[in-house]
């Protein structure tokens, strides 16, 4: 697959643009929510060219969204403050110290991050979180996990893990079209006013679902879902993905990726793409080009 070669240069990146512009009239002014994770996002020359495809969708006419993640760079600072981290079903135990790191994390560090690479690319970036605008309202998660012993399940106590209840787009109306491009921090408000750390996925397809948003991207370290032979899988109906999960094709970590793309399918997102992020200007390549980059799921 041909890569976009993506100038620096002004004037170039405006003739480039111009070059694509016609795989852009599908999306004029339309919303597509990326969800920035994985690998891409502890490589500084990977995330500042992720920064200026970012920032040509914008000036295409697109209205991007960011929402990002930051496990491992949640893991290293835990790391350096002594801080032992737990695990259970899958999920990070979150108690009250470390639900104070996750939202130092992602909510600072990390955000400010990506909205300065934004930003000297040329956008106008704006760093966010769910508590933002009461954004993003989130419930306790729970979870059951099996005793390998007795075989008997018990209720495993997350701490501060949530998973998102209510989305309120009133702050991102505001900004969306307005040249200001959001990137958001999976960091969610409690009813009572505390915090919770929401997965990355769960907390970009609820968003995407409420903004009816025609794509939602996930960036991750794979090119996409793939076949019993390991052959990318371009295309994918809910249908088809209910299926292979049932007969063991979808598997693993997948299994929750491809969930959260249909929640945000049912939601009202038009389209949902899982494709992958150390790809040179994936998003690109999903975007403008007819090829695509990764397996699209539809309704």
């Amino acid at each position: 697959m041909a890569e976009i070669a993506v100038p620096t240069d002004p004037q170039m990146q405006a003739r480039v643009l111009a070059q694509a512009l016609p795989h852009m009239q599908r999306y004029d002014d339309a919303t597509v929510v990326v969800k920035y994770g994985g690998h891409a996002m502890g490589d500084e020359q990977l995330a500042r060219e992720f920064a200026r495809d970012i920032v040509l969708l914008e000036q295409a006419g697109v209205n991007p969204v960011v929402v990002h993640g930051g496990g491992p760079q949640i893991q290293s600072m835990l790391t350096r403050l002594g801080i032992e981290s737990k695990f259970a079903a899958g999920l990070r135990i979150t108690d009250a110290p470390t639900v104070e790191i996750v939202e130092m994390v992602l909510a600072g560090s990390i955000n400010k991050q990506i909205v300065g690479f934004i930003n000297a690319a040329g956008g106008k970036a704006i760093g966010l979180c769910g508590k933002d605008g009461n954004m993003v309202t989130a419930r306790k998660v729970t979870r059951t996990v099996v005793d390998p012993d007795s075989a008997i399940e018990q209720v495993v106590d997350l701490g501060f893990v949530g998973e998102p209840e209510r989305v309120d787009t009133t702050v991102l109306d505001r900004i969306i079209g307005t040249e200001i491009i959001p990137v958001l921090a999976p960091v969610a408000a409690a009813a009572n006013g505390g915090t919770f750390n929401v997965n990355a996925d769960t907390f970009a397809g609820a968003v995407a679902g409420a903004l009816k948003a025609k794509r939602l991207l996930f960036l991750t370290d794979v090119p996409g879902v793939l076949d019993k032979s390991k052959r990318l899988i371009k295309e994918l109906s809910v249908a088809d993905a209910r299926r292979l999960i049932a007969d063991g094709t979808i598997s693993g970590g997948m299994i929750p990726k491809v969930e959260t793309c249909i929640f945000a399918l049912e939601k009202g997102v038009e389209g949902v793409v899982i494709l992958d992020g150390k790809a040179p200007h994936a998003v690109l390549m999903e975007l403008l080009t007819d090829a695509g980059a990764g397996t699209l799921l539809h309704r």
